[in-house]
């Protein structure tokens, strides 16, 4: 999960922590610096550094939103670049919020059908109005709101139905 100043705490951790809830690895990677400041200002160490990262060493990408992070995640042509790479192979690319803008930046959404923060749906280019939308290797939602149901749909399209029901049991959701 690339992290920039900004991000939205509770789309970022959260996902973060029903996702190592489920037994899959997650890493943290900071896009600038090894401690990111979230958009409420919480700070966070991460695991890694953008530099340190490996396409082929992940299933998958997911990026959190908040307005001010993905425009810093935006900026950023590696972040770019590697998402356009973790689809071209098949790999997941997940993102929530305002996330699927950069995701579409990144040329991942040209054909594809997305949700994104209500109100920000001339940012993509097949929106949706649903909370969750998978098409096939990418999965987008609208926000903070949806973070569990976006989490479990991430653990079924890895790890399958049971053991996203499994965890959709534990988390009470």
């Amino acid at each position: 999960m690339p992290l920039a100043d900004g991000f939205e705490e509770i789309e970022g951790l959260g996902v973060i922590s029903v996702l190592r809830g489920a037994k899959i690895d997650v890493d943290m990677v900071g896009v600038v610096g090894n401690v990111i400041t979230g958009g409420r200002g919480v700070r966070v160490i991460m695991d890694k550094s953008l530099k340190d990262v490996k396409v082929g060493d992940y299933d998958g990408i997911v990026v959190p939103g908040g307005t001010r992070g993905c425009i810093n995640l935006g900026k950023s042509e590696k972040v770019k670049k590697m998402l356009l790479e973790f689809y071209e192979q098949g790999k997941l690319v997940a993102g929530i919020c305002a996330a699927p803008k950069v995701l579409a930046e990144a040329g991942v959404l040209k054909t594809k059908k997305a949700t994104i923060y209500p109100g920000m749906e001339r940012e993509i280019p097949y929106p949706r109005g649903d909370k969750i939308v998978i098409d096939g290797n990418v999965i987008t939602s609208q926000g903070p709101g949806t973070v569990i149901d976006f989490a479990l749909a991430i653990i079924e399209y890895l790890l399958g139905k049971p053991a996203a029901d499994m965890n959709r049991k534990n988390l009470v959701a």
